[in-house]
């Protein structure tokens, strides 16, 4: 199949969903996943030079399989040309870097369904991006309407438990929020940067640089991490895992899709976080009204603006 084939196969709305859900899924699974990973780690919720040197593990990793799976279906060593190479260090700097290092000290501090809720504003917050400061794409009334409701689930997800200060913590939600900026950021820079790279060594190299950077960061710090143990080494392969695929089928989607038609899909992560939340780490009570109300704003959002162009919303 050549390449201008393959593009046309991976802009049909059939294929971009299934491929969308299905990273969507590995993501939502991450929720759960890094806070038993915690556990198995013996790192606690204060100990943040630790998550970011558990977060670096993982990434790094990520980056390796990416590089190795890229390298034998391209039968050659993917090695980043000398121009490519300040396009990695940027997409490093926001997609692995700055994500995670907010992302991973957030959901140490804030529950896991709530945390997943919150991821799902990202998908607005890329629209945004792309349309303002990209200039990507029109920022047209039906998005503007759909991204307020995603705020608005945001907003009442931030509240619930009652006082602000019980509801909302800033290195908890708030670190997490500021993730989903950056997370906004690196989609258009995916999207910008893969019309001349390739998507997956531009994934395989980031993830190894962020990775690398995050250990660094996390063992200056004085981050460590409790013995590895069988349960806790397979997790740690998984999460590497899921990042490696999610992002790299995401990556080639971007390429070949306008990143409102991907990035919409992102209402699947706190739905399928909160599931996995509630279901593996006992948090059903967050599973209440007021997080009820959250999801389905986030996902009225969604379907506001992924309307037809002829509807009357």
């Amino acid at each position: 199949m050549t390449e201008k084939n393959h593009g046309n196969m991976l802009t049909k709305t059939p294929v971009v969903c299934l491929l969308a859900l299905f990273c969507c899924f590995l993501w939502g699974s991450a929720f759960p996943g890094i806070k038993i990973g915690y556990r198995l780690m013996r790192i606690s919720s204060e100990d943040t030079a630790s998550q970011i040197f558990y977060a670096g593990l993982r990434f790094t990793l990520a980056g390796i399989l990416v590089i190795l799976a890229g390298s034998v279906s391209e039968r050659k060593l993917l090695i980043p040309k000398r121009k490519t190479i300040p396009k990695i260090l940027l997409l490093a700097a926001f997609q692995t870097y700055g994500q995670y290092l907010f992302f991973y000290i957030g959901l140490a501090h804030a529950p896991g369904v709530r945390a997943s809720i919150l991821e799902g504003v990202s998908s607005f917050v890329a629209i945004l991006v792309a349309a303002c400061v990209f200039r990507m794409e029109k920022l047209t009334g039906r998005k503007i309407i759909g991204c307020l409701l995603g705020f608005a689930g945001v907003v009442i997800i931030s509240l619930a438990g009652g006082a602000a200060s019980a509801g909302f913590s800033f290195n908890g939600e708030g670190f997490i929020l500021i993730s989903t900026v950056m997370y906004a950021l690196s989609s258009a820079m995916i999207k910008l940067f893969s019309k001349n790279e390739d998507p997956v060594l531009l994934s395989g190299w980031q993830f190894l640089a962020g990775g690398l950077a995050l250990a660094l960061s996390g063992m200056a710090a004085g981050g460590r991490t409790g013995a590895f143990t069988g349960q806790g080494t397979l997790l740690l392969l998984y999460l590497a895992f899921l990042s490696a695929a999610a992002y790299t089928i995401w990556g080639i989607l971007l390429k070949y899709n306008p990143v409102s038609k991907v990035t919409i899909f992102g209402f699947a992560n706190p739905v399928f976080g909160a599931l996995l939340s509630a279901a593996l780490l006992g948090e059903g009570s967050f599973l209440n009204g007021r997080s009820v109300a959250a999801l389905a704003l986030v996902c009225a959002g969604i379907a506001v603006v992924n309307a037809p162009k002829n509807s009357r919303i």
